[in-house]
């Protein structure tokens, strides 16, 4: 998993894509971040809104990062869409779980799943995540979309942290508990 929230865990504000914190972090560091998962990824991982809104931004961009994100196979997890037409997009219509579990034993690179709180959520209950990578904004949004919805318990060991430049903090986590 790989997202931005706020310092009080939204990750995405009142409306779908209100997404203006992502600016107070982005910057060098994050971009060589952007690059480094991109290069080492097989498949980018999508639920049907985060589809939409990358497909929509990505599909016209310019630059080393659109380029990967448009080059990169991309696994889109949809009941209700009828295709796909972002490049490299796989549209997957059941068995989210599944499917993943199967492609983690074949691939020797990584998956990454951006937004998509609801698929992230269905990936978290069938513990399917093997690391969490969360970049934190220092920003106090005070509502919106949280990553974590309600009735998510998962206890995680805290692998690294890198502090940016721009005042926010990646940090990264897998499952189980410190020391373990």
């Amino acid at each position: 998993m790989w997202n931005f929230i706020t310092l009080d865990g939204y990750f995405e504000g009142n409306k779908n894509w209100d997404l203006d914190f992502h600016e107070t972090i982005w910057g060098q560091e994050l971009e060589n971040l952007s690059l480094e998962q991109l290069n080492s990824a097989d498949f980018l991982v999508f639920g049907r809104k985060t589809y939409e809104g990358m497909a929509a931004y990505w599909k016209t961009e310019k630059g080393e990062i659109a380029e990967l994100m448009n080059k990169i196979p991309k696994l889109i997890f949809s009941r209700t869409l009828k295709s796909v037409d972002w490049n490299n997009s796989t549209l997957i219509k059941e068995n989210a779980s599944a499917e993943i579990s199967k492609l983690k034993t074949q691939g020797n690179r990584e998956m990454y799943v951006f937004g998509s709180a609801n698929l992230s959520e269905t990936f978290i209950n069938d513990n399917l995540f093997d690391e969490y990578r969360i970049g934190i904004a220092p920003v106090i949004l005070g509502s919106g979309r949280p990553l974590f919805g309600k009735g998510i318990s998962r206890k995680l060991a805290l692998v690294s942290t890198q502090q940016l430049s721009t005042g926010g903090v990646i940090l990264k986590y897998t499952p189980g508990e410190a020391g373990n």
